[in-house]
């Protein structure tokens, strides 16, 4: 399983929309890669999306979105 720190970092200088995000972490992660966070564990890419959007980790830019580096946790 793999940290959604290390989606968030790959965000980092890059704008996305849903589904170019959910296309990169695939490419990146492949098909059948999980996800944990602080307080979930076993998410899918489009569930780990989800997630990070609910927890306002993201902030919009003028085509998309990127990570929201002031609300990642440092742990």
């Amino acid at each position: 399983m793999t940290h959604g720190h290390e989606v968030l970092a790959m965000m980092q200088g890059h704008s996305y929309s849903e589904k170019n995000l959910l296309e990169a972490i695939i490419e990146k992660f492949g098909t059948e890669e999980r996800f944990y966070t602080c307080s979930a564990e076993n998410l899918t890419a489009q569930e780990l999306i989800d997630f990070l959007k609910e927890h306002g980790k993201f902030k919009p830019t003028d085509d998309g979105f990127t990570a929201d580096v002031g609300k990642v946790c440092e742990h």
